[in-house]
């Protein structure tokens, strides 16, 4: 691992059955993430962005063992964390959390937001009964909310007050990493930049580390300090924020940047617009993925799979064109 990183992952694959033959056995399978490799180092925000169904809500859930993977390895804090048994994996969780897209359906209405965040640190037995209720009444406060809110129920809440709840219980165990899961793509835009920034702001003060999925490039932009672009479960390009914005080097990279909205009824962008649908992930096309919607496409790339390669120091691209 190199240095200062604090996660790695490497050759994560996570296939699902597709159809099954007669005696119950898989025939085909649909690949949801298919050879991902990238680390993130200690302090930093990760983003991960593509259209929907690409992969990136199972990738992040496979790196915390929420769905087992079906290849791959991930190292954190030099640890595989796939090879710790279910003891361990439990300490584990105490390092590695994560905030649900869905801020309705991720809270349980029958708890009250004191059982919500204080379930955690009782399984790990992490105070009495009072200090659990002091604990929980800081994270309310931490995270922007009043503690008096702590023996209300979820739906006395809006949805931005509910994400951070939300955020509020993944903190609760003190975690290293935090796989933020689309945490804004349910939110008012105005609501979106509340939550942004208070993220931006705990992990200044905690110093955590984020991986932030989300499928809305402009938000990606604002909280990543590099970012990933995936397709169809594996990934494209890797680079810091301001050279993949600056110098976007894959078609699809390309496409994706075109469709940002510019806050300027005068400006007229050139947009990048991509013809066909996406591919089913369990009948993916050969070579290149992405050959079936690129307007550059040559037969090479019906021939070959693009490996990635590092064009400058920290970005890296997998396509024939470059």
């Amino acid at each position: 691992m190199s240095s200062g990183a604090l996660l790695k992952v490497e050759g994560l694959k996570k296939y699902f059955p597709a159809r099954k033959n007669f005696f119950g056995r898989p025939i085909s399978w649909i690949k949801a993430v298919d050879g991902l490799d990238f680390e993130i180092k200690r302090g930093e925000t990760f983003g991960i962005v593509g259209e929907s169904g690409c992969g990136k809500s199972t990738a992040g859930r496979v790196i915390l063992r929420l769905q087992e993977a079906t290849a791959g390895r991930v190292t954190f804090e030099d640890k595989d964390v796939f090879a710790l048994s279910k003891a361990g994996m439990k300490k584990m969780r105490t390092q590695m959390q994560i905030i649900f897209q869905d801020p309705y359906s991720s809270l349980n209405p029958k708890m009250n937001v004191l059982r919500l965040i204080a379930c955690g640190m009782k399984e790990h037995h992490m105070g009495t009964p009072a200090e659990i209720e002091k604990r929980v009444g800081e994270l309310l406060e931490h995270c922007g909310l009043s503690r008096k809110y702590i023996h209300r129920y979820p739906h006395e809440f809006s949805g931005g007050q509910r994400q951070r709840i939300g955020i509020a219980r993944a903190l609760a165990l003190n975690p290293k990493f935090i796989v933020c899961d689309e945490p804004v793509s349910a939110l008012d835009v105005s609501v979106q930049a509340q939550v942004i920034n208070l993220l931006m702001e705990l992990q200044a003060q905690d110093q955590l580390t984020y991986l932030f999925i989300s499928h809305d490039l402009s938000v990606v932009k604002h909280i990543s300090s590099r970012i990933g672009v995936i397709y169809l479960g594996s990934l494209v390009e890797t680079a810091g924020k301001r050279q993949l914005f600056e110098n976007p080097l894959h078609p699809y990279t390309r496409s994706l940047l075109s469709a940002i909205p510019i806050p300027d009824p005068t400006v007229k962008p050139k947009r990048a617009i991509l013809e066909g649908d996406i591919p089913s992930p369990s009948n993916a096309p050969s070579g290149c993925k992405f050959r079936t919607r690129c307007p550059e496409a040559r037969p090479q790339c019906g021939e070959e799979i693009p490996l990635p390669r590092e064009i400058e120091p920290g970005h890296q691209v997998a396509c024939h064109l470059v």
